[in-house]
């Protein structure tokens, strides 16, 4: 359905410009709130064609009475009067407040940001769009009832996502606030409200960080009917990296909310937590950015809108936005540079934040949540951190590596490339998004055979012809002729096609490939076990690890247990095998249905760069190939019904394999090395395997 863009050139207007002649302006906060945060964004996303591709929406004015939906009248009266007040007026006004500077246009400017995030939401709600991203200014997620804070005038998110409840009647709603500042306005308004899981990782530093709040700890959970739905996940050093962001992600954010299961995920997208930002002094590249999104996609139907809060360096700011709205279009997010490995004090505020949560979370509570023995504590009196000089060492050494990686390719969208679909059985028409192919060609018969011969399942024509389409579609997809593809084959040559898809995508140019087995289908036995082939097989007999590039495991029987594999083993182990392919093999007796099989194939276009391949048997339904095409085209996995908690055995096998595996593959970790893990179990006893339910 597209994706919307919000903006209103008036919202540029405000500048700090009635503070230069105070002492107070040698702060840097004078500085970095800028017009040009805006401009530069949509100028960005200009160069990059991704505002052509999406439907422009020029931002309106809220109501007072919109304002009112979190705001006191006496608040919303109190900025109304800044239009008329003379800037000595002005001056002793902001100074009642925290970090907030009032301009005669404040009002018109925070009332258009209020509009922008209620436009986009009535827009995704009412299936105008799909999803969508608010350009606005000022902030909003440290706005209080009755309190302007943090630059921020009125919440902007909070008012949206009680408009979405009492206007289109939504009961569930999840917030995702990952600026590096604590958004403790929208905790306050909602820390009492199950109706709204709201999630913010910050800067914290033990408390010593803005804005000096024992409630940003990880022990703060809500309270009364609202226990559980506040997640905090507090930073405790600068530096934290992709590796860090994706496994919050993976192993916090992500399991709360499948059991949440929202109706619509709203952003307080702030990118003072990407590389280069004075404020954040974090290391996450403007691509991890994407990579949030398209994990966030998978929930409420795809239903995402992304309201900008900070982000101060104007190239880091600028990147980030166009990442996210690209992967909002649903082109694939580009791959993560660098290791990935969770620094310890990541896995610290982690498993603390788990800890805290399990108690309220049936979906932690088979899980290793030991709460971390740390020091200092994270209870340290508040202080403020020494100051960060422009010349230090740490922000030379983040626009060493910002100016780096704005000179890589990856950061400058290309025109988008599409999925294909082959299929041999000629009378079988789909129905496909309109970019996705219905491929046709097929590699060169001699070339073909010479693949077929050492397996004689492959010597019927009906598997030489998938054959000949497998070959000239894998080729398309590392060569970047299409993004993603579809093979259908016959049951009785799934084993030999997907042995030769394997070597074939090795020959072919990549280094290493990812292979996601589901069904009765073994390790190749010519295959040279070199490191290039992660091997995953779902639906084993028992959980094992043969080796650290050979990995088995039962298929989970009930939701919950699916969900944690997925979150738990083999997204981590995707990641950080970071691999250019991957293969997802749907063997004989696979036993998926389609949304945990399109569920699964969604997801694991993130580490690899979108480059899927699906191997499907020729008798599975034409509806199971249209699904898989539409998340392979980026649309949004269908839901997989009411949540249920995985069972002991599921939790076991997946707990075994994790401590099996956790010391080569870092992703895995949930617990730092100053935890307290729990005894790895037993490997679970061969049982039946059913069918998911």
């Amino acid at each position: 359905m597209g994706t919307a863009l919000v903006y209103h050139e008036d919202m540029t207007a405000t500048r700090l410009e009635l503070w230069t002649e105070l002492p107070i302006c040698l702060s840097p906060e004078c500085e970095i709130e800028r017009p040009e945060r805006l401009t530069a964004a949509l100028d960005r996303l200009r160069k990059c064609g991704l505002e052509q591709r999406c439907l422009r929406l020029s931002a309106r004015e809220a109501s007072e009475e919109e304002l009112g939906l979190v705001h006191s009248p006496e608040y919303v009266s109190l900025v109304r009067e800044t239009q008329v007040l003379g800037k000595e007026e002005l001056q002793v006004l902001s100074g009642q407040f925290d970090a907030i500077y009032f301009h005669p246009s404040t009002f018109h400017c925070a009332r258009l940001a209020v509009g922008a995030a209620l436009q986009l939401v009535d827009a995704v709600l009412t299936g105008v769009v799909q999803n969508g991203l608010a350009l606005v200014r000022p902030p909003g997620h440290h706005s209080q009832r009755a309190a302007a804070n943090g630059f921020c005038v009125f919440n902007n998110v909070a008012i949206a996502a009680v408009h979405a409840k009492q206007k289109h009647g939504l009961h569930r709603i999840l917030i995702v606030d990952w600026d590096v500042h604590h958004g403790q306005g929208i905790q306050y308004l909602f820390e009492d409200d199950p109706s709204i899981l709201y999630f913010s990782w910050h800067r914290y530093e033990h408390g010593r960080f803005w804005p000096f709040l024992r409630e940003s700890d990880a022990d703060a959970v809500g309270r009364g009917q609202g226990l559980g739905f506040t997640v905090n996940l507090p930073w405790n050093q600068v530096g934290m990296g992709n590796a860090d962001y994706v496994a919050a992600f993976l192993h916090l954010l992500l399991p709360l909310a499948f059991e949440f299961d929202p109706e619509l995920v709203l952003v307080s997208a702030g990118f003072d937590s990407a590389i280069g930002d004075p404020e954040g002094q974090m290391q996450a590249t403007p691509a991890c950015f994407a990579h949030l999104t398209q994990l966030l996609q998978v929930l409420a139907g795809g239903r995402v809108c992304a309201v900008l809060e900070g982000g101060y360096h104007l190239e880091s700011l600028a990147e980030s936005v166009c990442m996210t709205v690209q992967t909002l279009l649903g082109d694939p997010a580009p791959p993560l540079p660098g290791p990935m490995v969770p620094c310890q004090s990541a896995l610290e505020s982690i498993q603390s934040a788990r800890a805290a949560q399990a108690p309220h979370w049936r979906s932690l509570q088979l899980q290793d949540v030991t709460p971390v023995l740390t020091s200092p504590s994270t209870h340290s009196p508040v202080g403020r951190p020494p100051p960060l000089l422009p010349g230090g060492p740490v922000c030379k050494t983040a626009a060493s590596a910002l100016s780096s990686l704005l000179d890589q390719p990856c950061l400058h969208p290309a025109p988008p490339v599409c999925p294909a679909v082959a299929l041999t059985a000629p009378d079988i028409t789909l129905v496909l998004p309109p970019d996705v192919t219905q491929q046709e060609g097929s590699a060169l018969n001699e070339e073909t055979q010479a693949w077929a011969r050492p397996h004689e399942s492959l010597a019927q024509d009906e598997a030489l012809t998938a054959l000949g389409k497998l070959l000239y579609l894998l080729d398309g997809v590392l060569d970047g002729q299409v993004s993603s593809g579809i093979v259908a084959t016959p049951p009785s040559a799934a084993a030999a096609t997907l042995d030769v898809a394997i070597q074939r995508g090795l020959s072919h140019g990549a280094q290493r490939l990812l292979c996601v087995a589901l069904g009765q289908l073994d390790w190749p036995p010519d295959l040279v076990h070199d490191g290039r082939i992660l091997w995953l097989n779902i639906r084993g007999k028992e959980a094992a690890a043969l080796s650290m590039f050979q990995v088995s495991t039962p298929l989970p029987v009930l939701t919950g247990g699916f969900l944690s594999c997925i979150l738990g083993l083999v997204l981590p182990l995707a990641y950080s095998f970071q691999p250019d392919l991957v293969l997802v093999a749907l063997g004989p007796a696979h036993g998926l249905q389609g949304p945990h099989a399109a569920l699964l194939t969604s997801m694991l276009r993130g580490p690899a760069g979108g480059r899927v391949l699906a191997l499907l048997e020729e008798d599975s339904t034409p509806q199971l190939a249209e699904i898989l095409a539409r998340v392979l085209h980026g649309e949004a996995p269908p839901s997989l019904g009411p949540y249920s908690v995985a069972s002991p055995e599921d939790a076991q096998a997946l707990m075994y394999l994790r401590g099996q595996l956790e010391p080569q593959w870092k992703m895995l970790q949930v617990t730092s090395a100053l935890g307290v893990p729990l005894p790895v179990p037993a490997v679970p006893r061969p049982r039946l395997l059913l069918p998911l339910r």
